[in-house]
């Protein structure tokens, strides 16, 4: 598979959020119930959500994932060095997609001279930050839509 990672465009946005919708109901499953699934994305809100990413996609360092078949996946972080969103596509999981993804954010991370990234890992993602090095600071109860979703607030040092 031929990967290229690049800078997100405006037009990248729906097909983002179509990607971030598939992944979290079918990877997340195995981690999450169905409500919990909902809570974090329905479909009915997806239409909705395209005019705020795109807002915050542009305000902060995102990249996406590309190769043949389209968006692969993507990541972003805000200039304060929180990585906000890191999806792979659902098709494409242990492909070293997100480790390439994340390896650009970390990059431009230490261009930028921040000493510390932070996120806020999901289940199912704790073990890939885990694995980068990322340390847990505490578990989370995220409260969307009345539901309570667990995530974890995780940092890495960065050299």
């Amino acid at each position: 598979m031929k990967l290229k990672i690049a800078k997100y465009k405006e037009t990248d946005t729906e097909e983002i959020i179509k990607l971030f919708y598939e992944t979290v109901h079918t990877v997340n499953a195995k981690d999450y119930s169905s409500l919990e699934l909902d809570a974090w994305v329905s479909f009915h809100e997806l239409q909705s959500k395209v005019k705020s990413w795109k807002e915050s996609l542009l305000n902060n360092i995102t990249f996406v994932a590309r190769n043949h078949d389209g968006i692969v996946g993507f990541c972003d972080l805000t200039y304060s060095g929180h990585l906000d969103r890191l999806y792979v596509h659902k098709d494409y999981q242990r492909q070293g997609i997100a480790s390439a993804l994340v390896n650009a954010i970390e990059l431009e991370a230490r261009q930028l001279n921040l000493f510390c990234i932070d996120t806020d890992a999901s289940i199912t993602a704790k073990p890939f930050f885990e694995q980068r090095g990322y340390k847990v600071v505490s578990p989370q109860h995220v409260i969307r839509k009345g539901v309570s979703l667990i995530n974890y607030k995780m940092t890495k040092k960065l050299m």
